[in-house]
């Protein structure tokens, strides 16, 4: 669909080299990025190495557009597998000729971007972190305020069996992990309720 709607709007075609890192994780999206031809990896790169590889794409292909489309950092780093051939075309101008698409259809791509992103993020979180990294993060995301001081709690609405599978993880090392937040004093309480006692430590924990 994109191709067709923006197909002379591109710059002039790149080739770059096997190896080339194409995106970095947590770098600010500036251009949508269309890969012609050649193959591209996406995962995780530790120290210049793709460690844990989430999928490959073969041009023609969109590069993580959802991060274009959201206006988000990337979620995942990019590695070219093959020499391949780009075209980019500057962040503005992608999100304003996506706007001159059938309302229908524009609220239909940016909701497939955003349930898009989700999955890939959630995906990178297991294999990037470790359980108790990861369970902090899914607290901080899931955190409502409990009472008029601004304390945060969390409210267990989903059984433990079903976070834990979220999170990638077995019940029995969701159960552990709970213990070592509370031993850390960054959680407290039991049952369905948890109170947040140290969000900054829950955050550095959760490395964002």
């Amino acid at each position: 669909m994109l191709n067709r709607v923006l197909p002379n709007r591109l710059s002039p075609t790149e080739v770059v080299p096997c190896g080339t890192v194409l995106l970095t994780r947590g770098q600010a999206a500036t251009k949508a990025v269309h890969l012609l031809s050649g193959r591209v990896a996406f995962g995780v790169i530790e120290q210049g190495v793709m460690v844990h590889q989430l999928g490959i794409v073969q041009g023609p292909f969109w590069l993580e557009a959802a991060a274009a489309m959201l206006g988000l950092p990337h979620a995942v780093d990019a590695l070219a597998e093959t020499s391949v051939t780009l075209q980019t075309m500057p962040l503005g101008q992608f999100k304003s000729h996506l706007k001159h698409l059938p309302e229908p259809v524009h609220t239909l791509i940016l909701d497939l971007a955003k349930a898009q992103r989700q999955q890939i993020e959630v995906a990178v979180s297991r294999l990037a972190k470790d359980a108790d990294a990861r369970f902090a993060e899914w607290l901080l995301r899931h955190a409502e305020p409990s009472d008029a001081k601004g304390s945060m709690a969390v409210v267990l609405r989903d059984r433990k069996r079903l976070i834990a599978a979220q999170l990638g993880i077995a019940p029995e090392t969701f159960s552990r992990v709970l213990k070592h937040l509370r031993d850390r004093n960054l959680i407290s309480g039991c049952g369905r309720v948890l109170n947040l006692i140290d969000t900054p430590g829950l955050q550095s924990l959760a490395g964002i």
